[in-house]
């Protein structure tokens, strides 16, 4: 079973959180070629995306996709609850992170030189990404984690974007945890659990490794 993966993708670390996490014999790779649309990752995986997991024959791609194969395939330890309800919550959260949250941040992404800013995008973004904080503080459970006293998907869906959340000062940005107290009560908790480090500090080493590169 191998896991095709980019360190920096905050899909392909919230994939990789659930690997450590669970303990999954899940072989991490690098992409094929070095380039998503390389013609050797493309063969294997035509979408040209990142993550993508190969097992049994097939192609598995779209994180949410590959975590719930991951919980069907590796049931222990739980990253679901019991209950429908709680499950739906979990599910909830997931949904959130990839339709409302990571997109106005991923639009960031290329906004970081000031010689190149346009000012008007990152004004609209960080409006919106500062009301989608404001919902997740809301959402959050008063328990441990995300969605209650368990770590779950919800958790793995949320802590890459919250790594890039960081960057937001950099932008004109108050920074995400400020008058939040749910969010950085939870975001101080978790970012010390060790499968969530170990992504984080895979994810930092790349972004280092990416500045570098540009300033070079």
């Amino acid at each position: 079973m191998k896991l095709y993966n980019v360190n920096l993708s905050n899909y392909a670390s919230k994939c990789r959180i659930a690997i450590y996490e669970k303990g999954c014999p899940v072989e991490i790779v690098p992409i094929p070629g070095g380039n998503l649309k390389s013609p050797e990752y493309l063969k294997i995986y035509p979408m040209g995306k990142t993550p993508a997991l190969e097992t049994d024959g097939m192609i598995i791609g779209e994180s949410e996709i590959i975590l719930e194969y991951l919980e069907d395939k590796f049931p222990t330890p739980p990253l679901l609850p019991k209950s429908p309800e709680a499950r739906a919550r979990v599910r909830g959260f997931g949904r959130f992170h990839d339709l409302y949250l990571e997109p106005p941040v991923r639009a960031l992404f290329g906004q970081l030189d000031p010689k190149t800013r346009d000012a008007k995008l990152v004004a609209e973004k960080l409006a919106e990404i500062n009301t989608r904080l404001d919902m997740l503080d809301k959402m959050l459970s008063d328990g441990a984690f995300a969605a209650g006293p368990d770590f779950t998907l919800a958790d793995c869906s949320l802590a890459p974007t919250m790594f890039f959340t960081s960057l937001l000062p950099m932008l004109g940005s108050k920074p995400a945890l400020e008058g939040r107290p749910k969010l950085a009560r939870w975001w101080n908790s978790l970012k010390e659990r060790p499968s969530v480090k170990k992504a984080l500090d895979e994810m930092g080493a790349a972004m280092a490794e990416r500045m570098k590169q540009q300033q070079s």
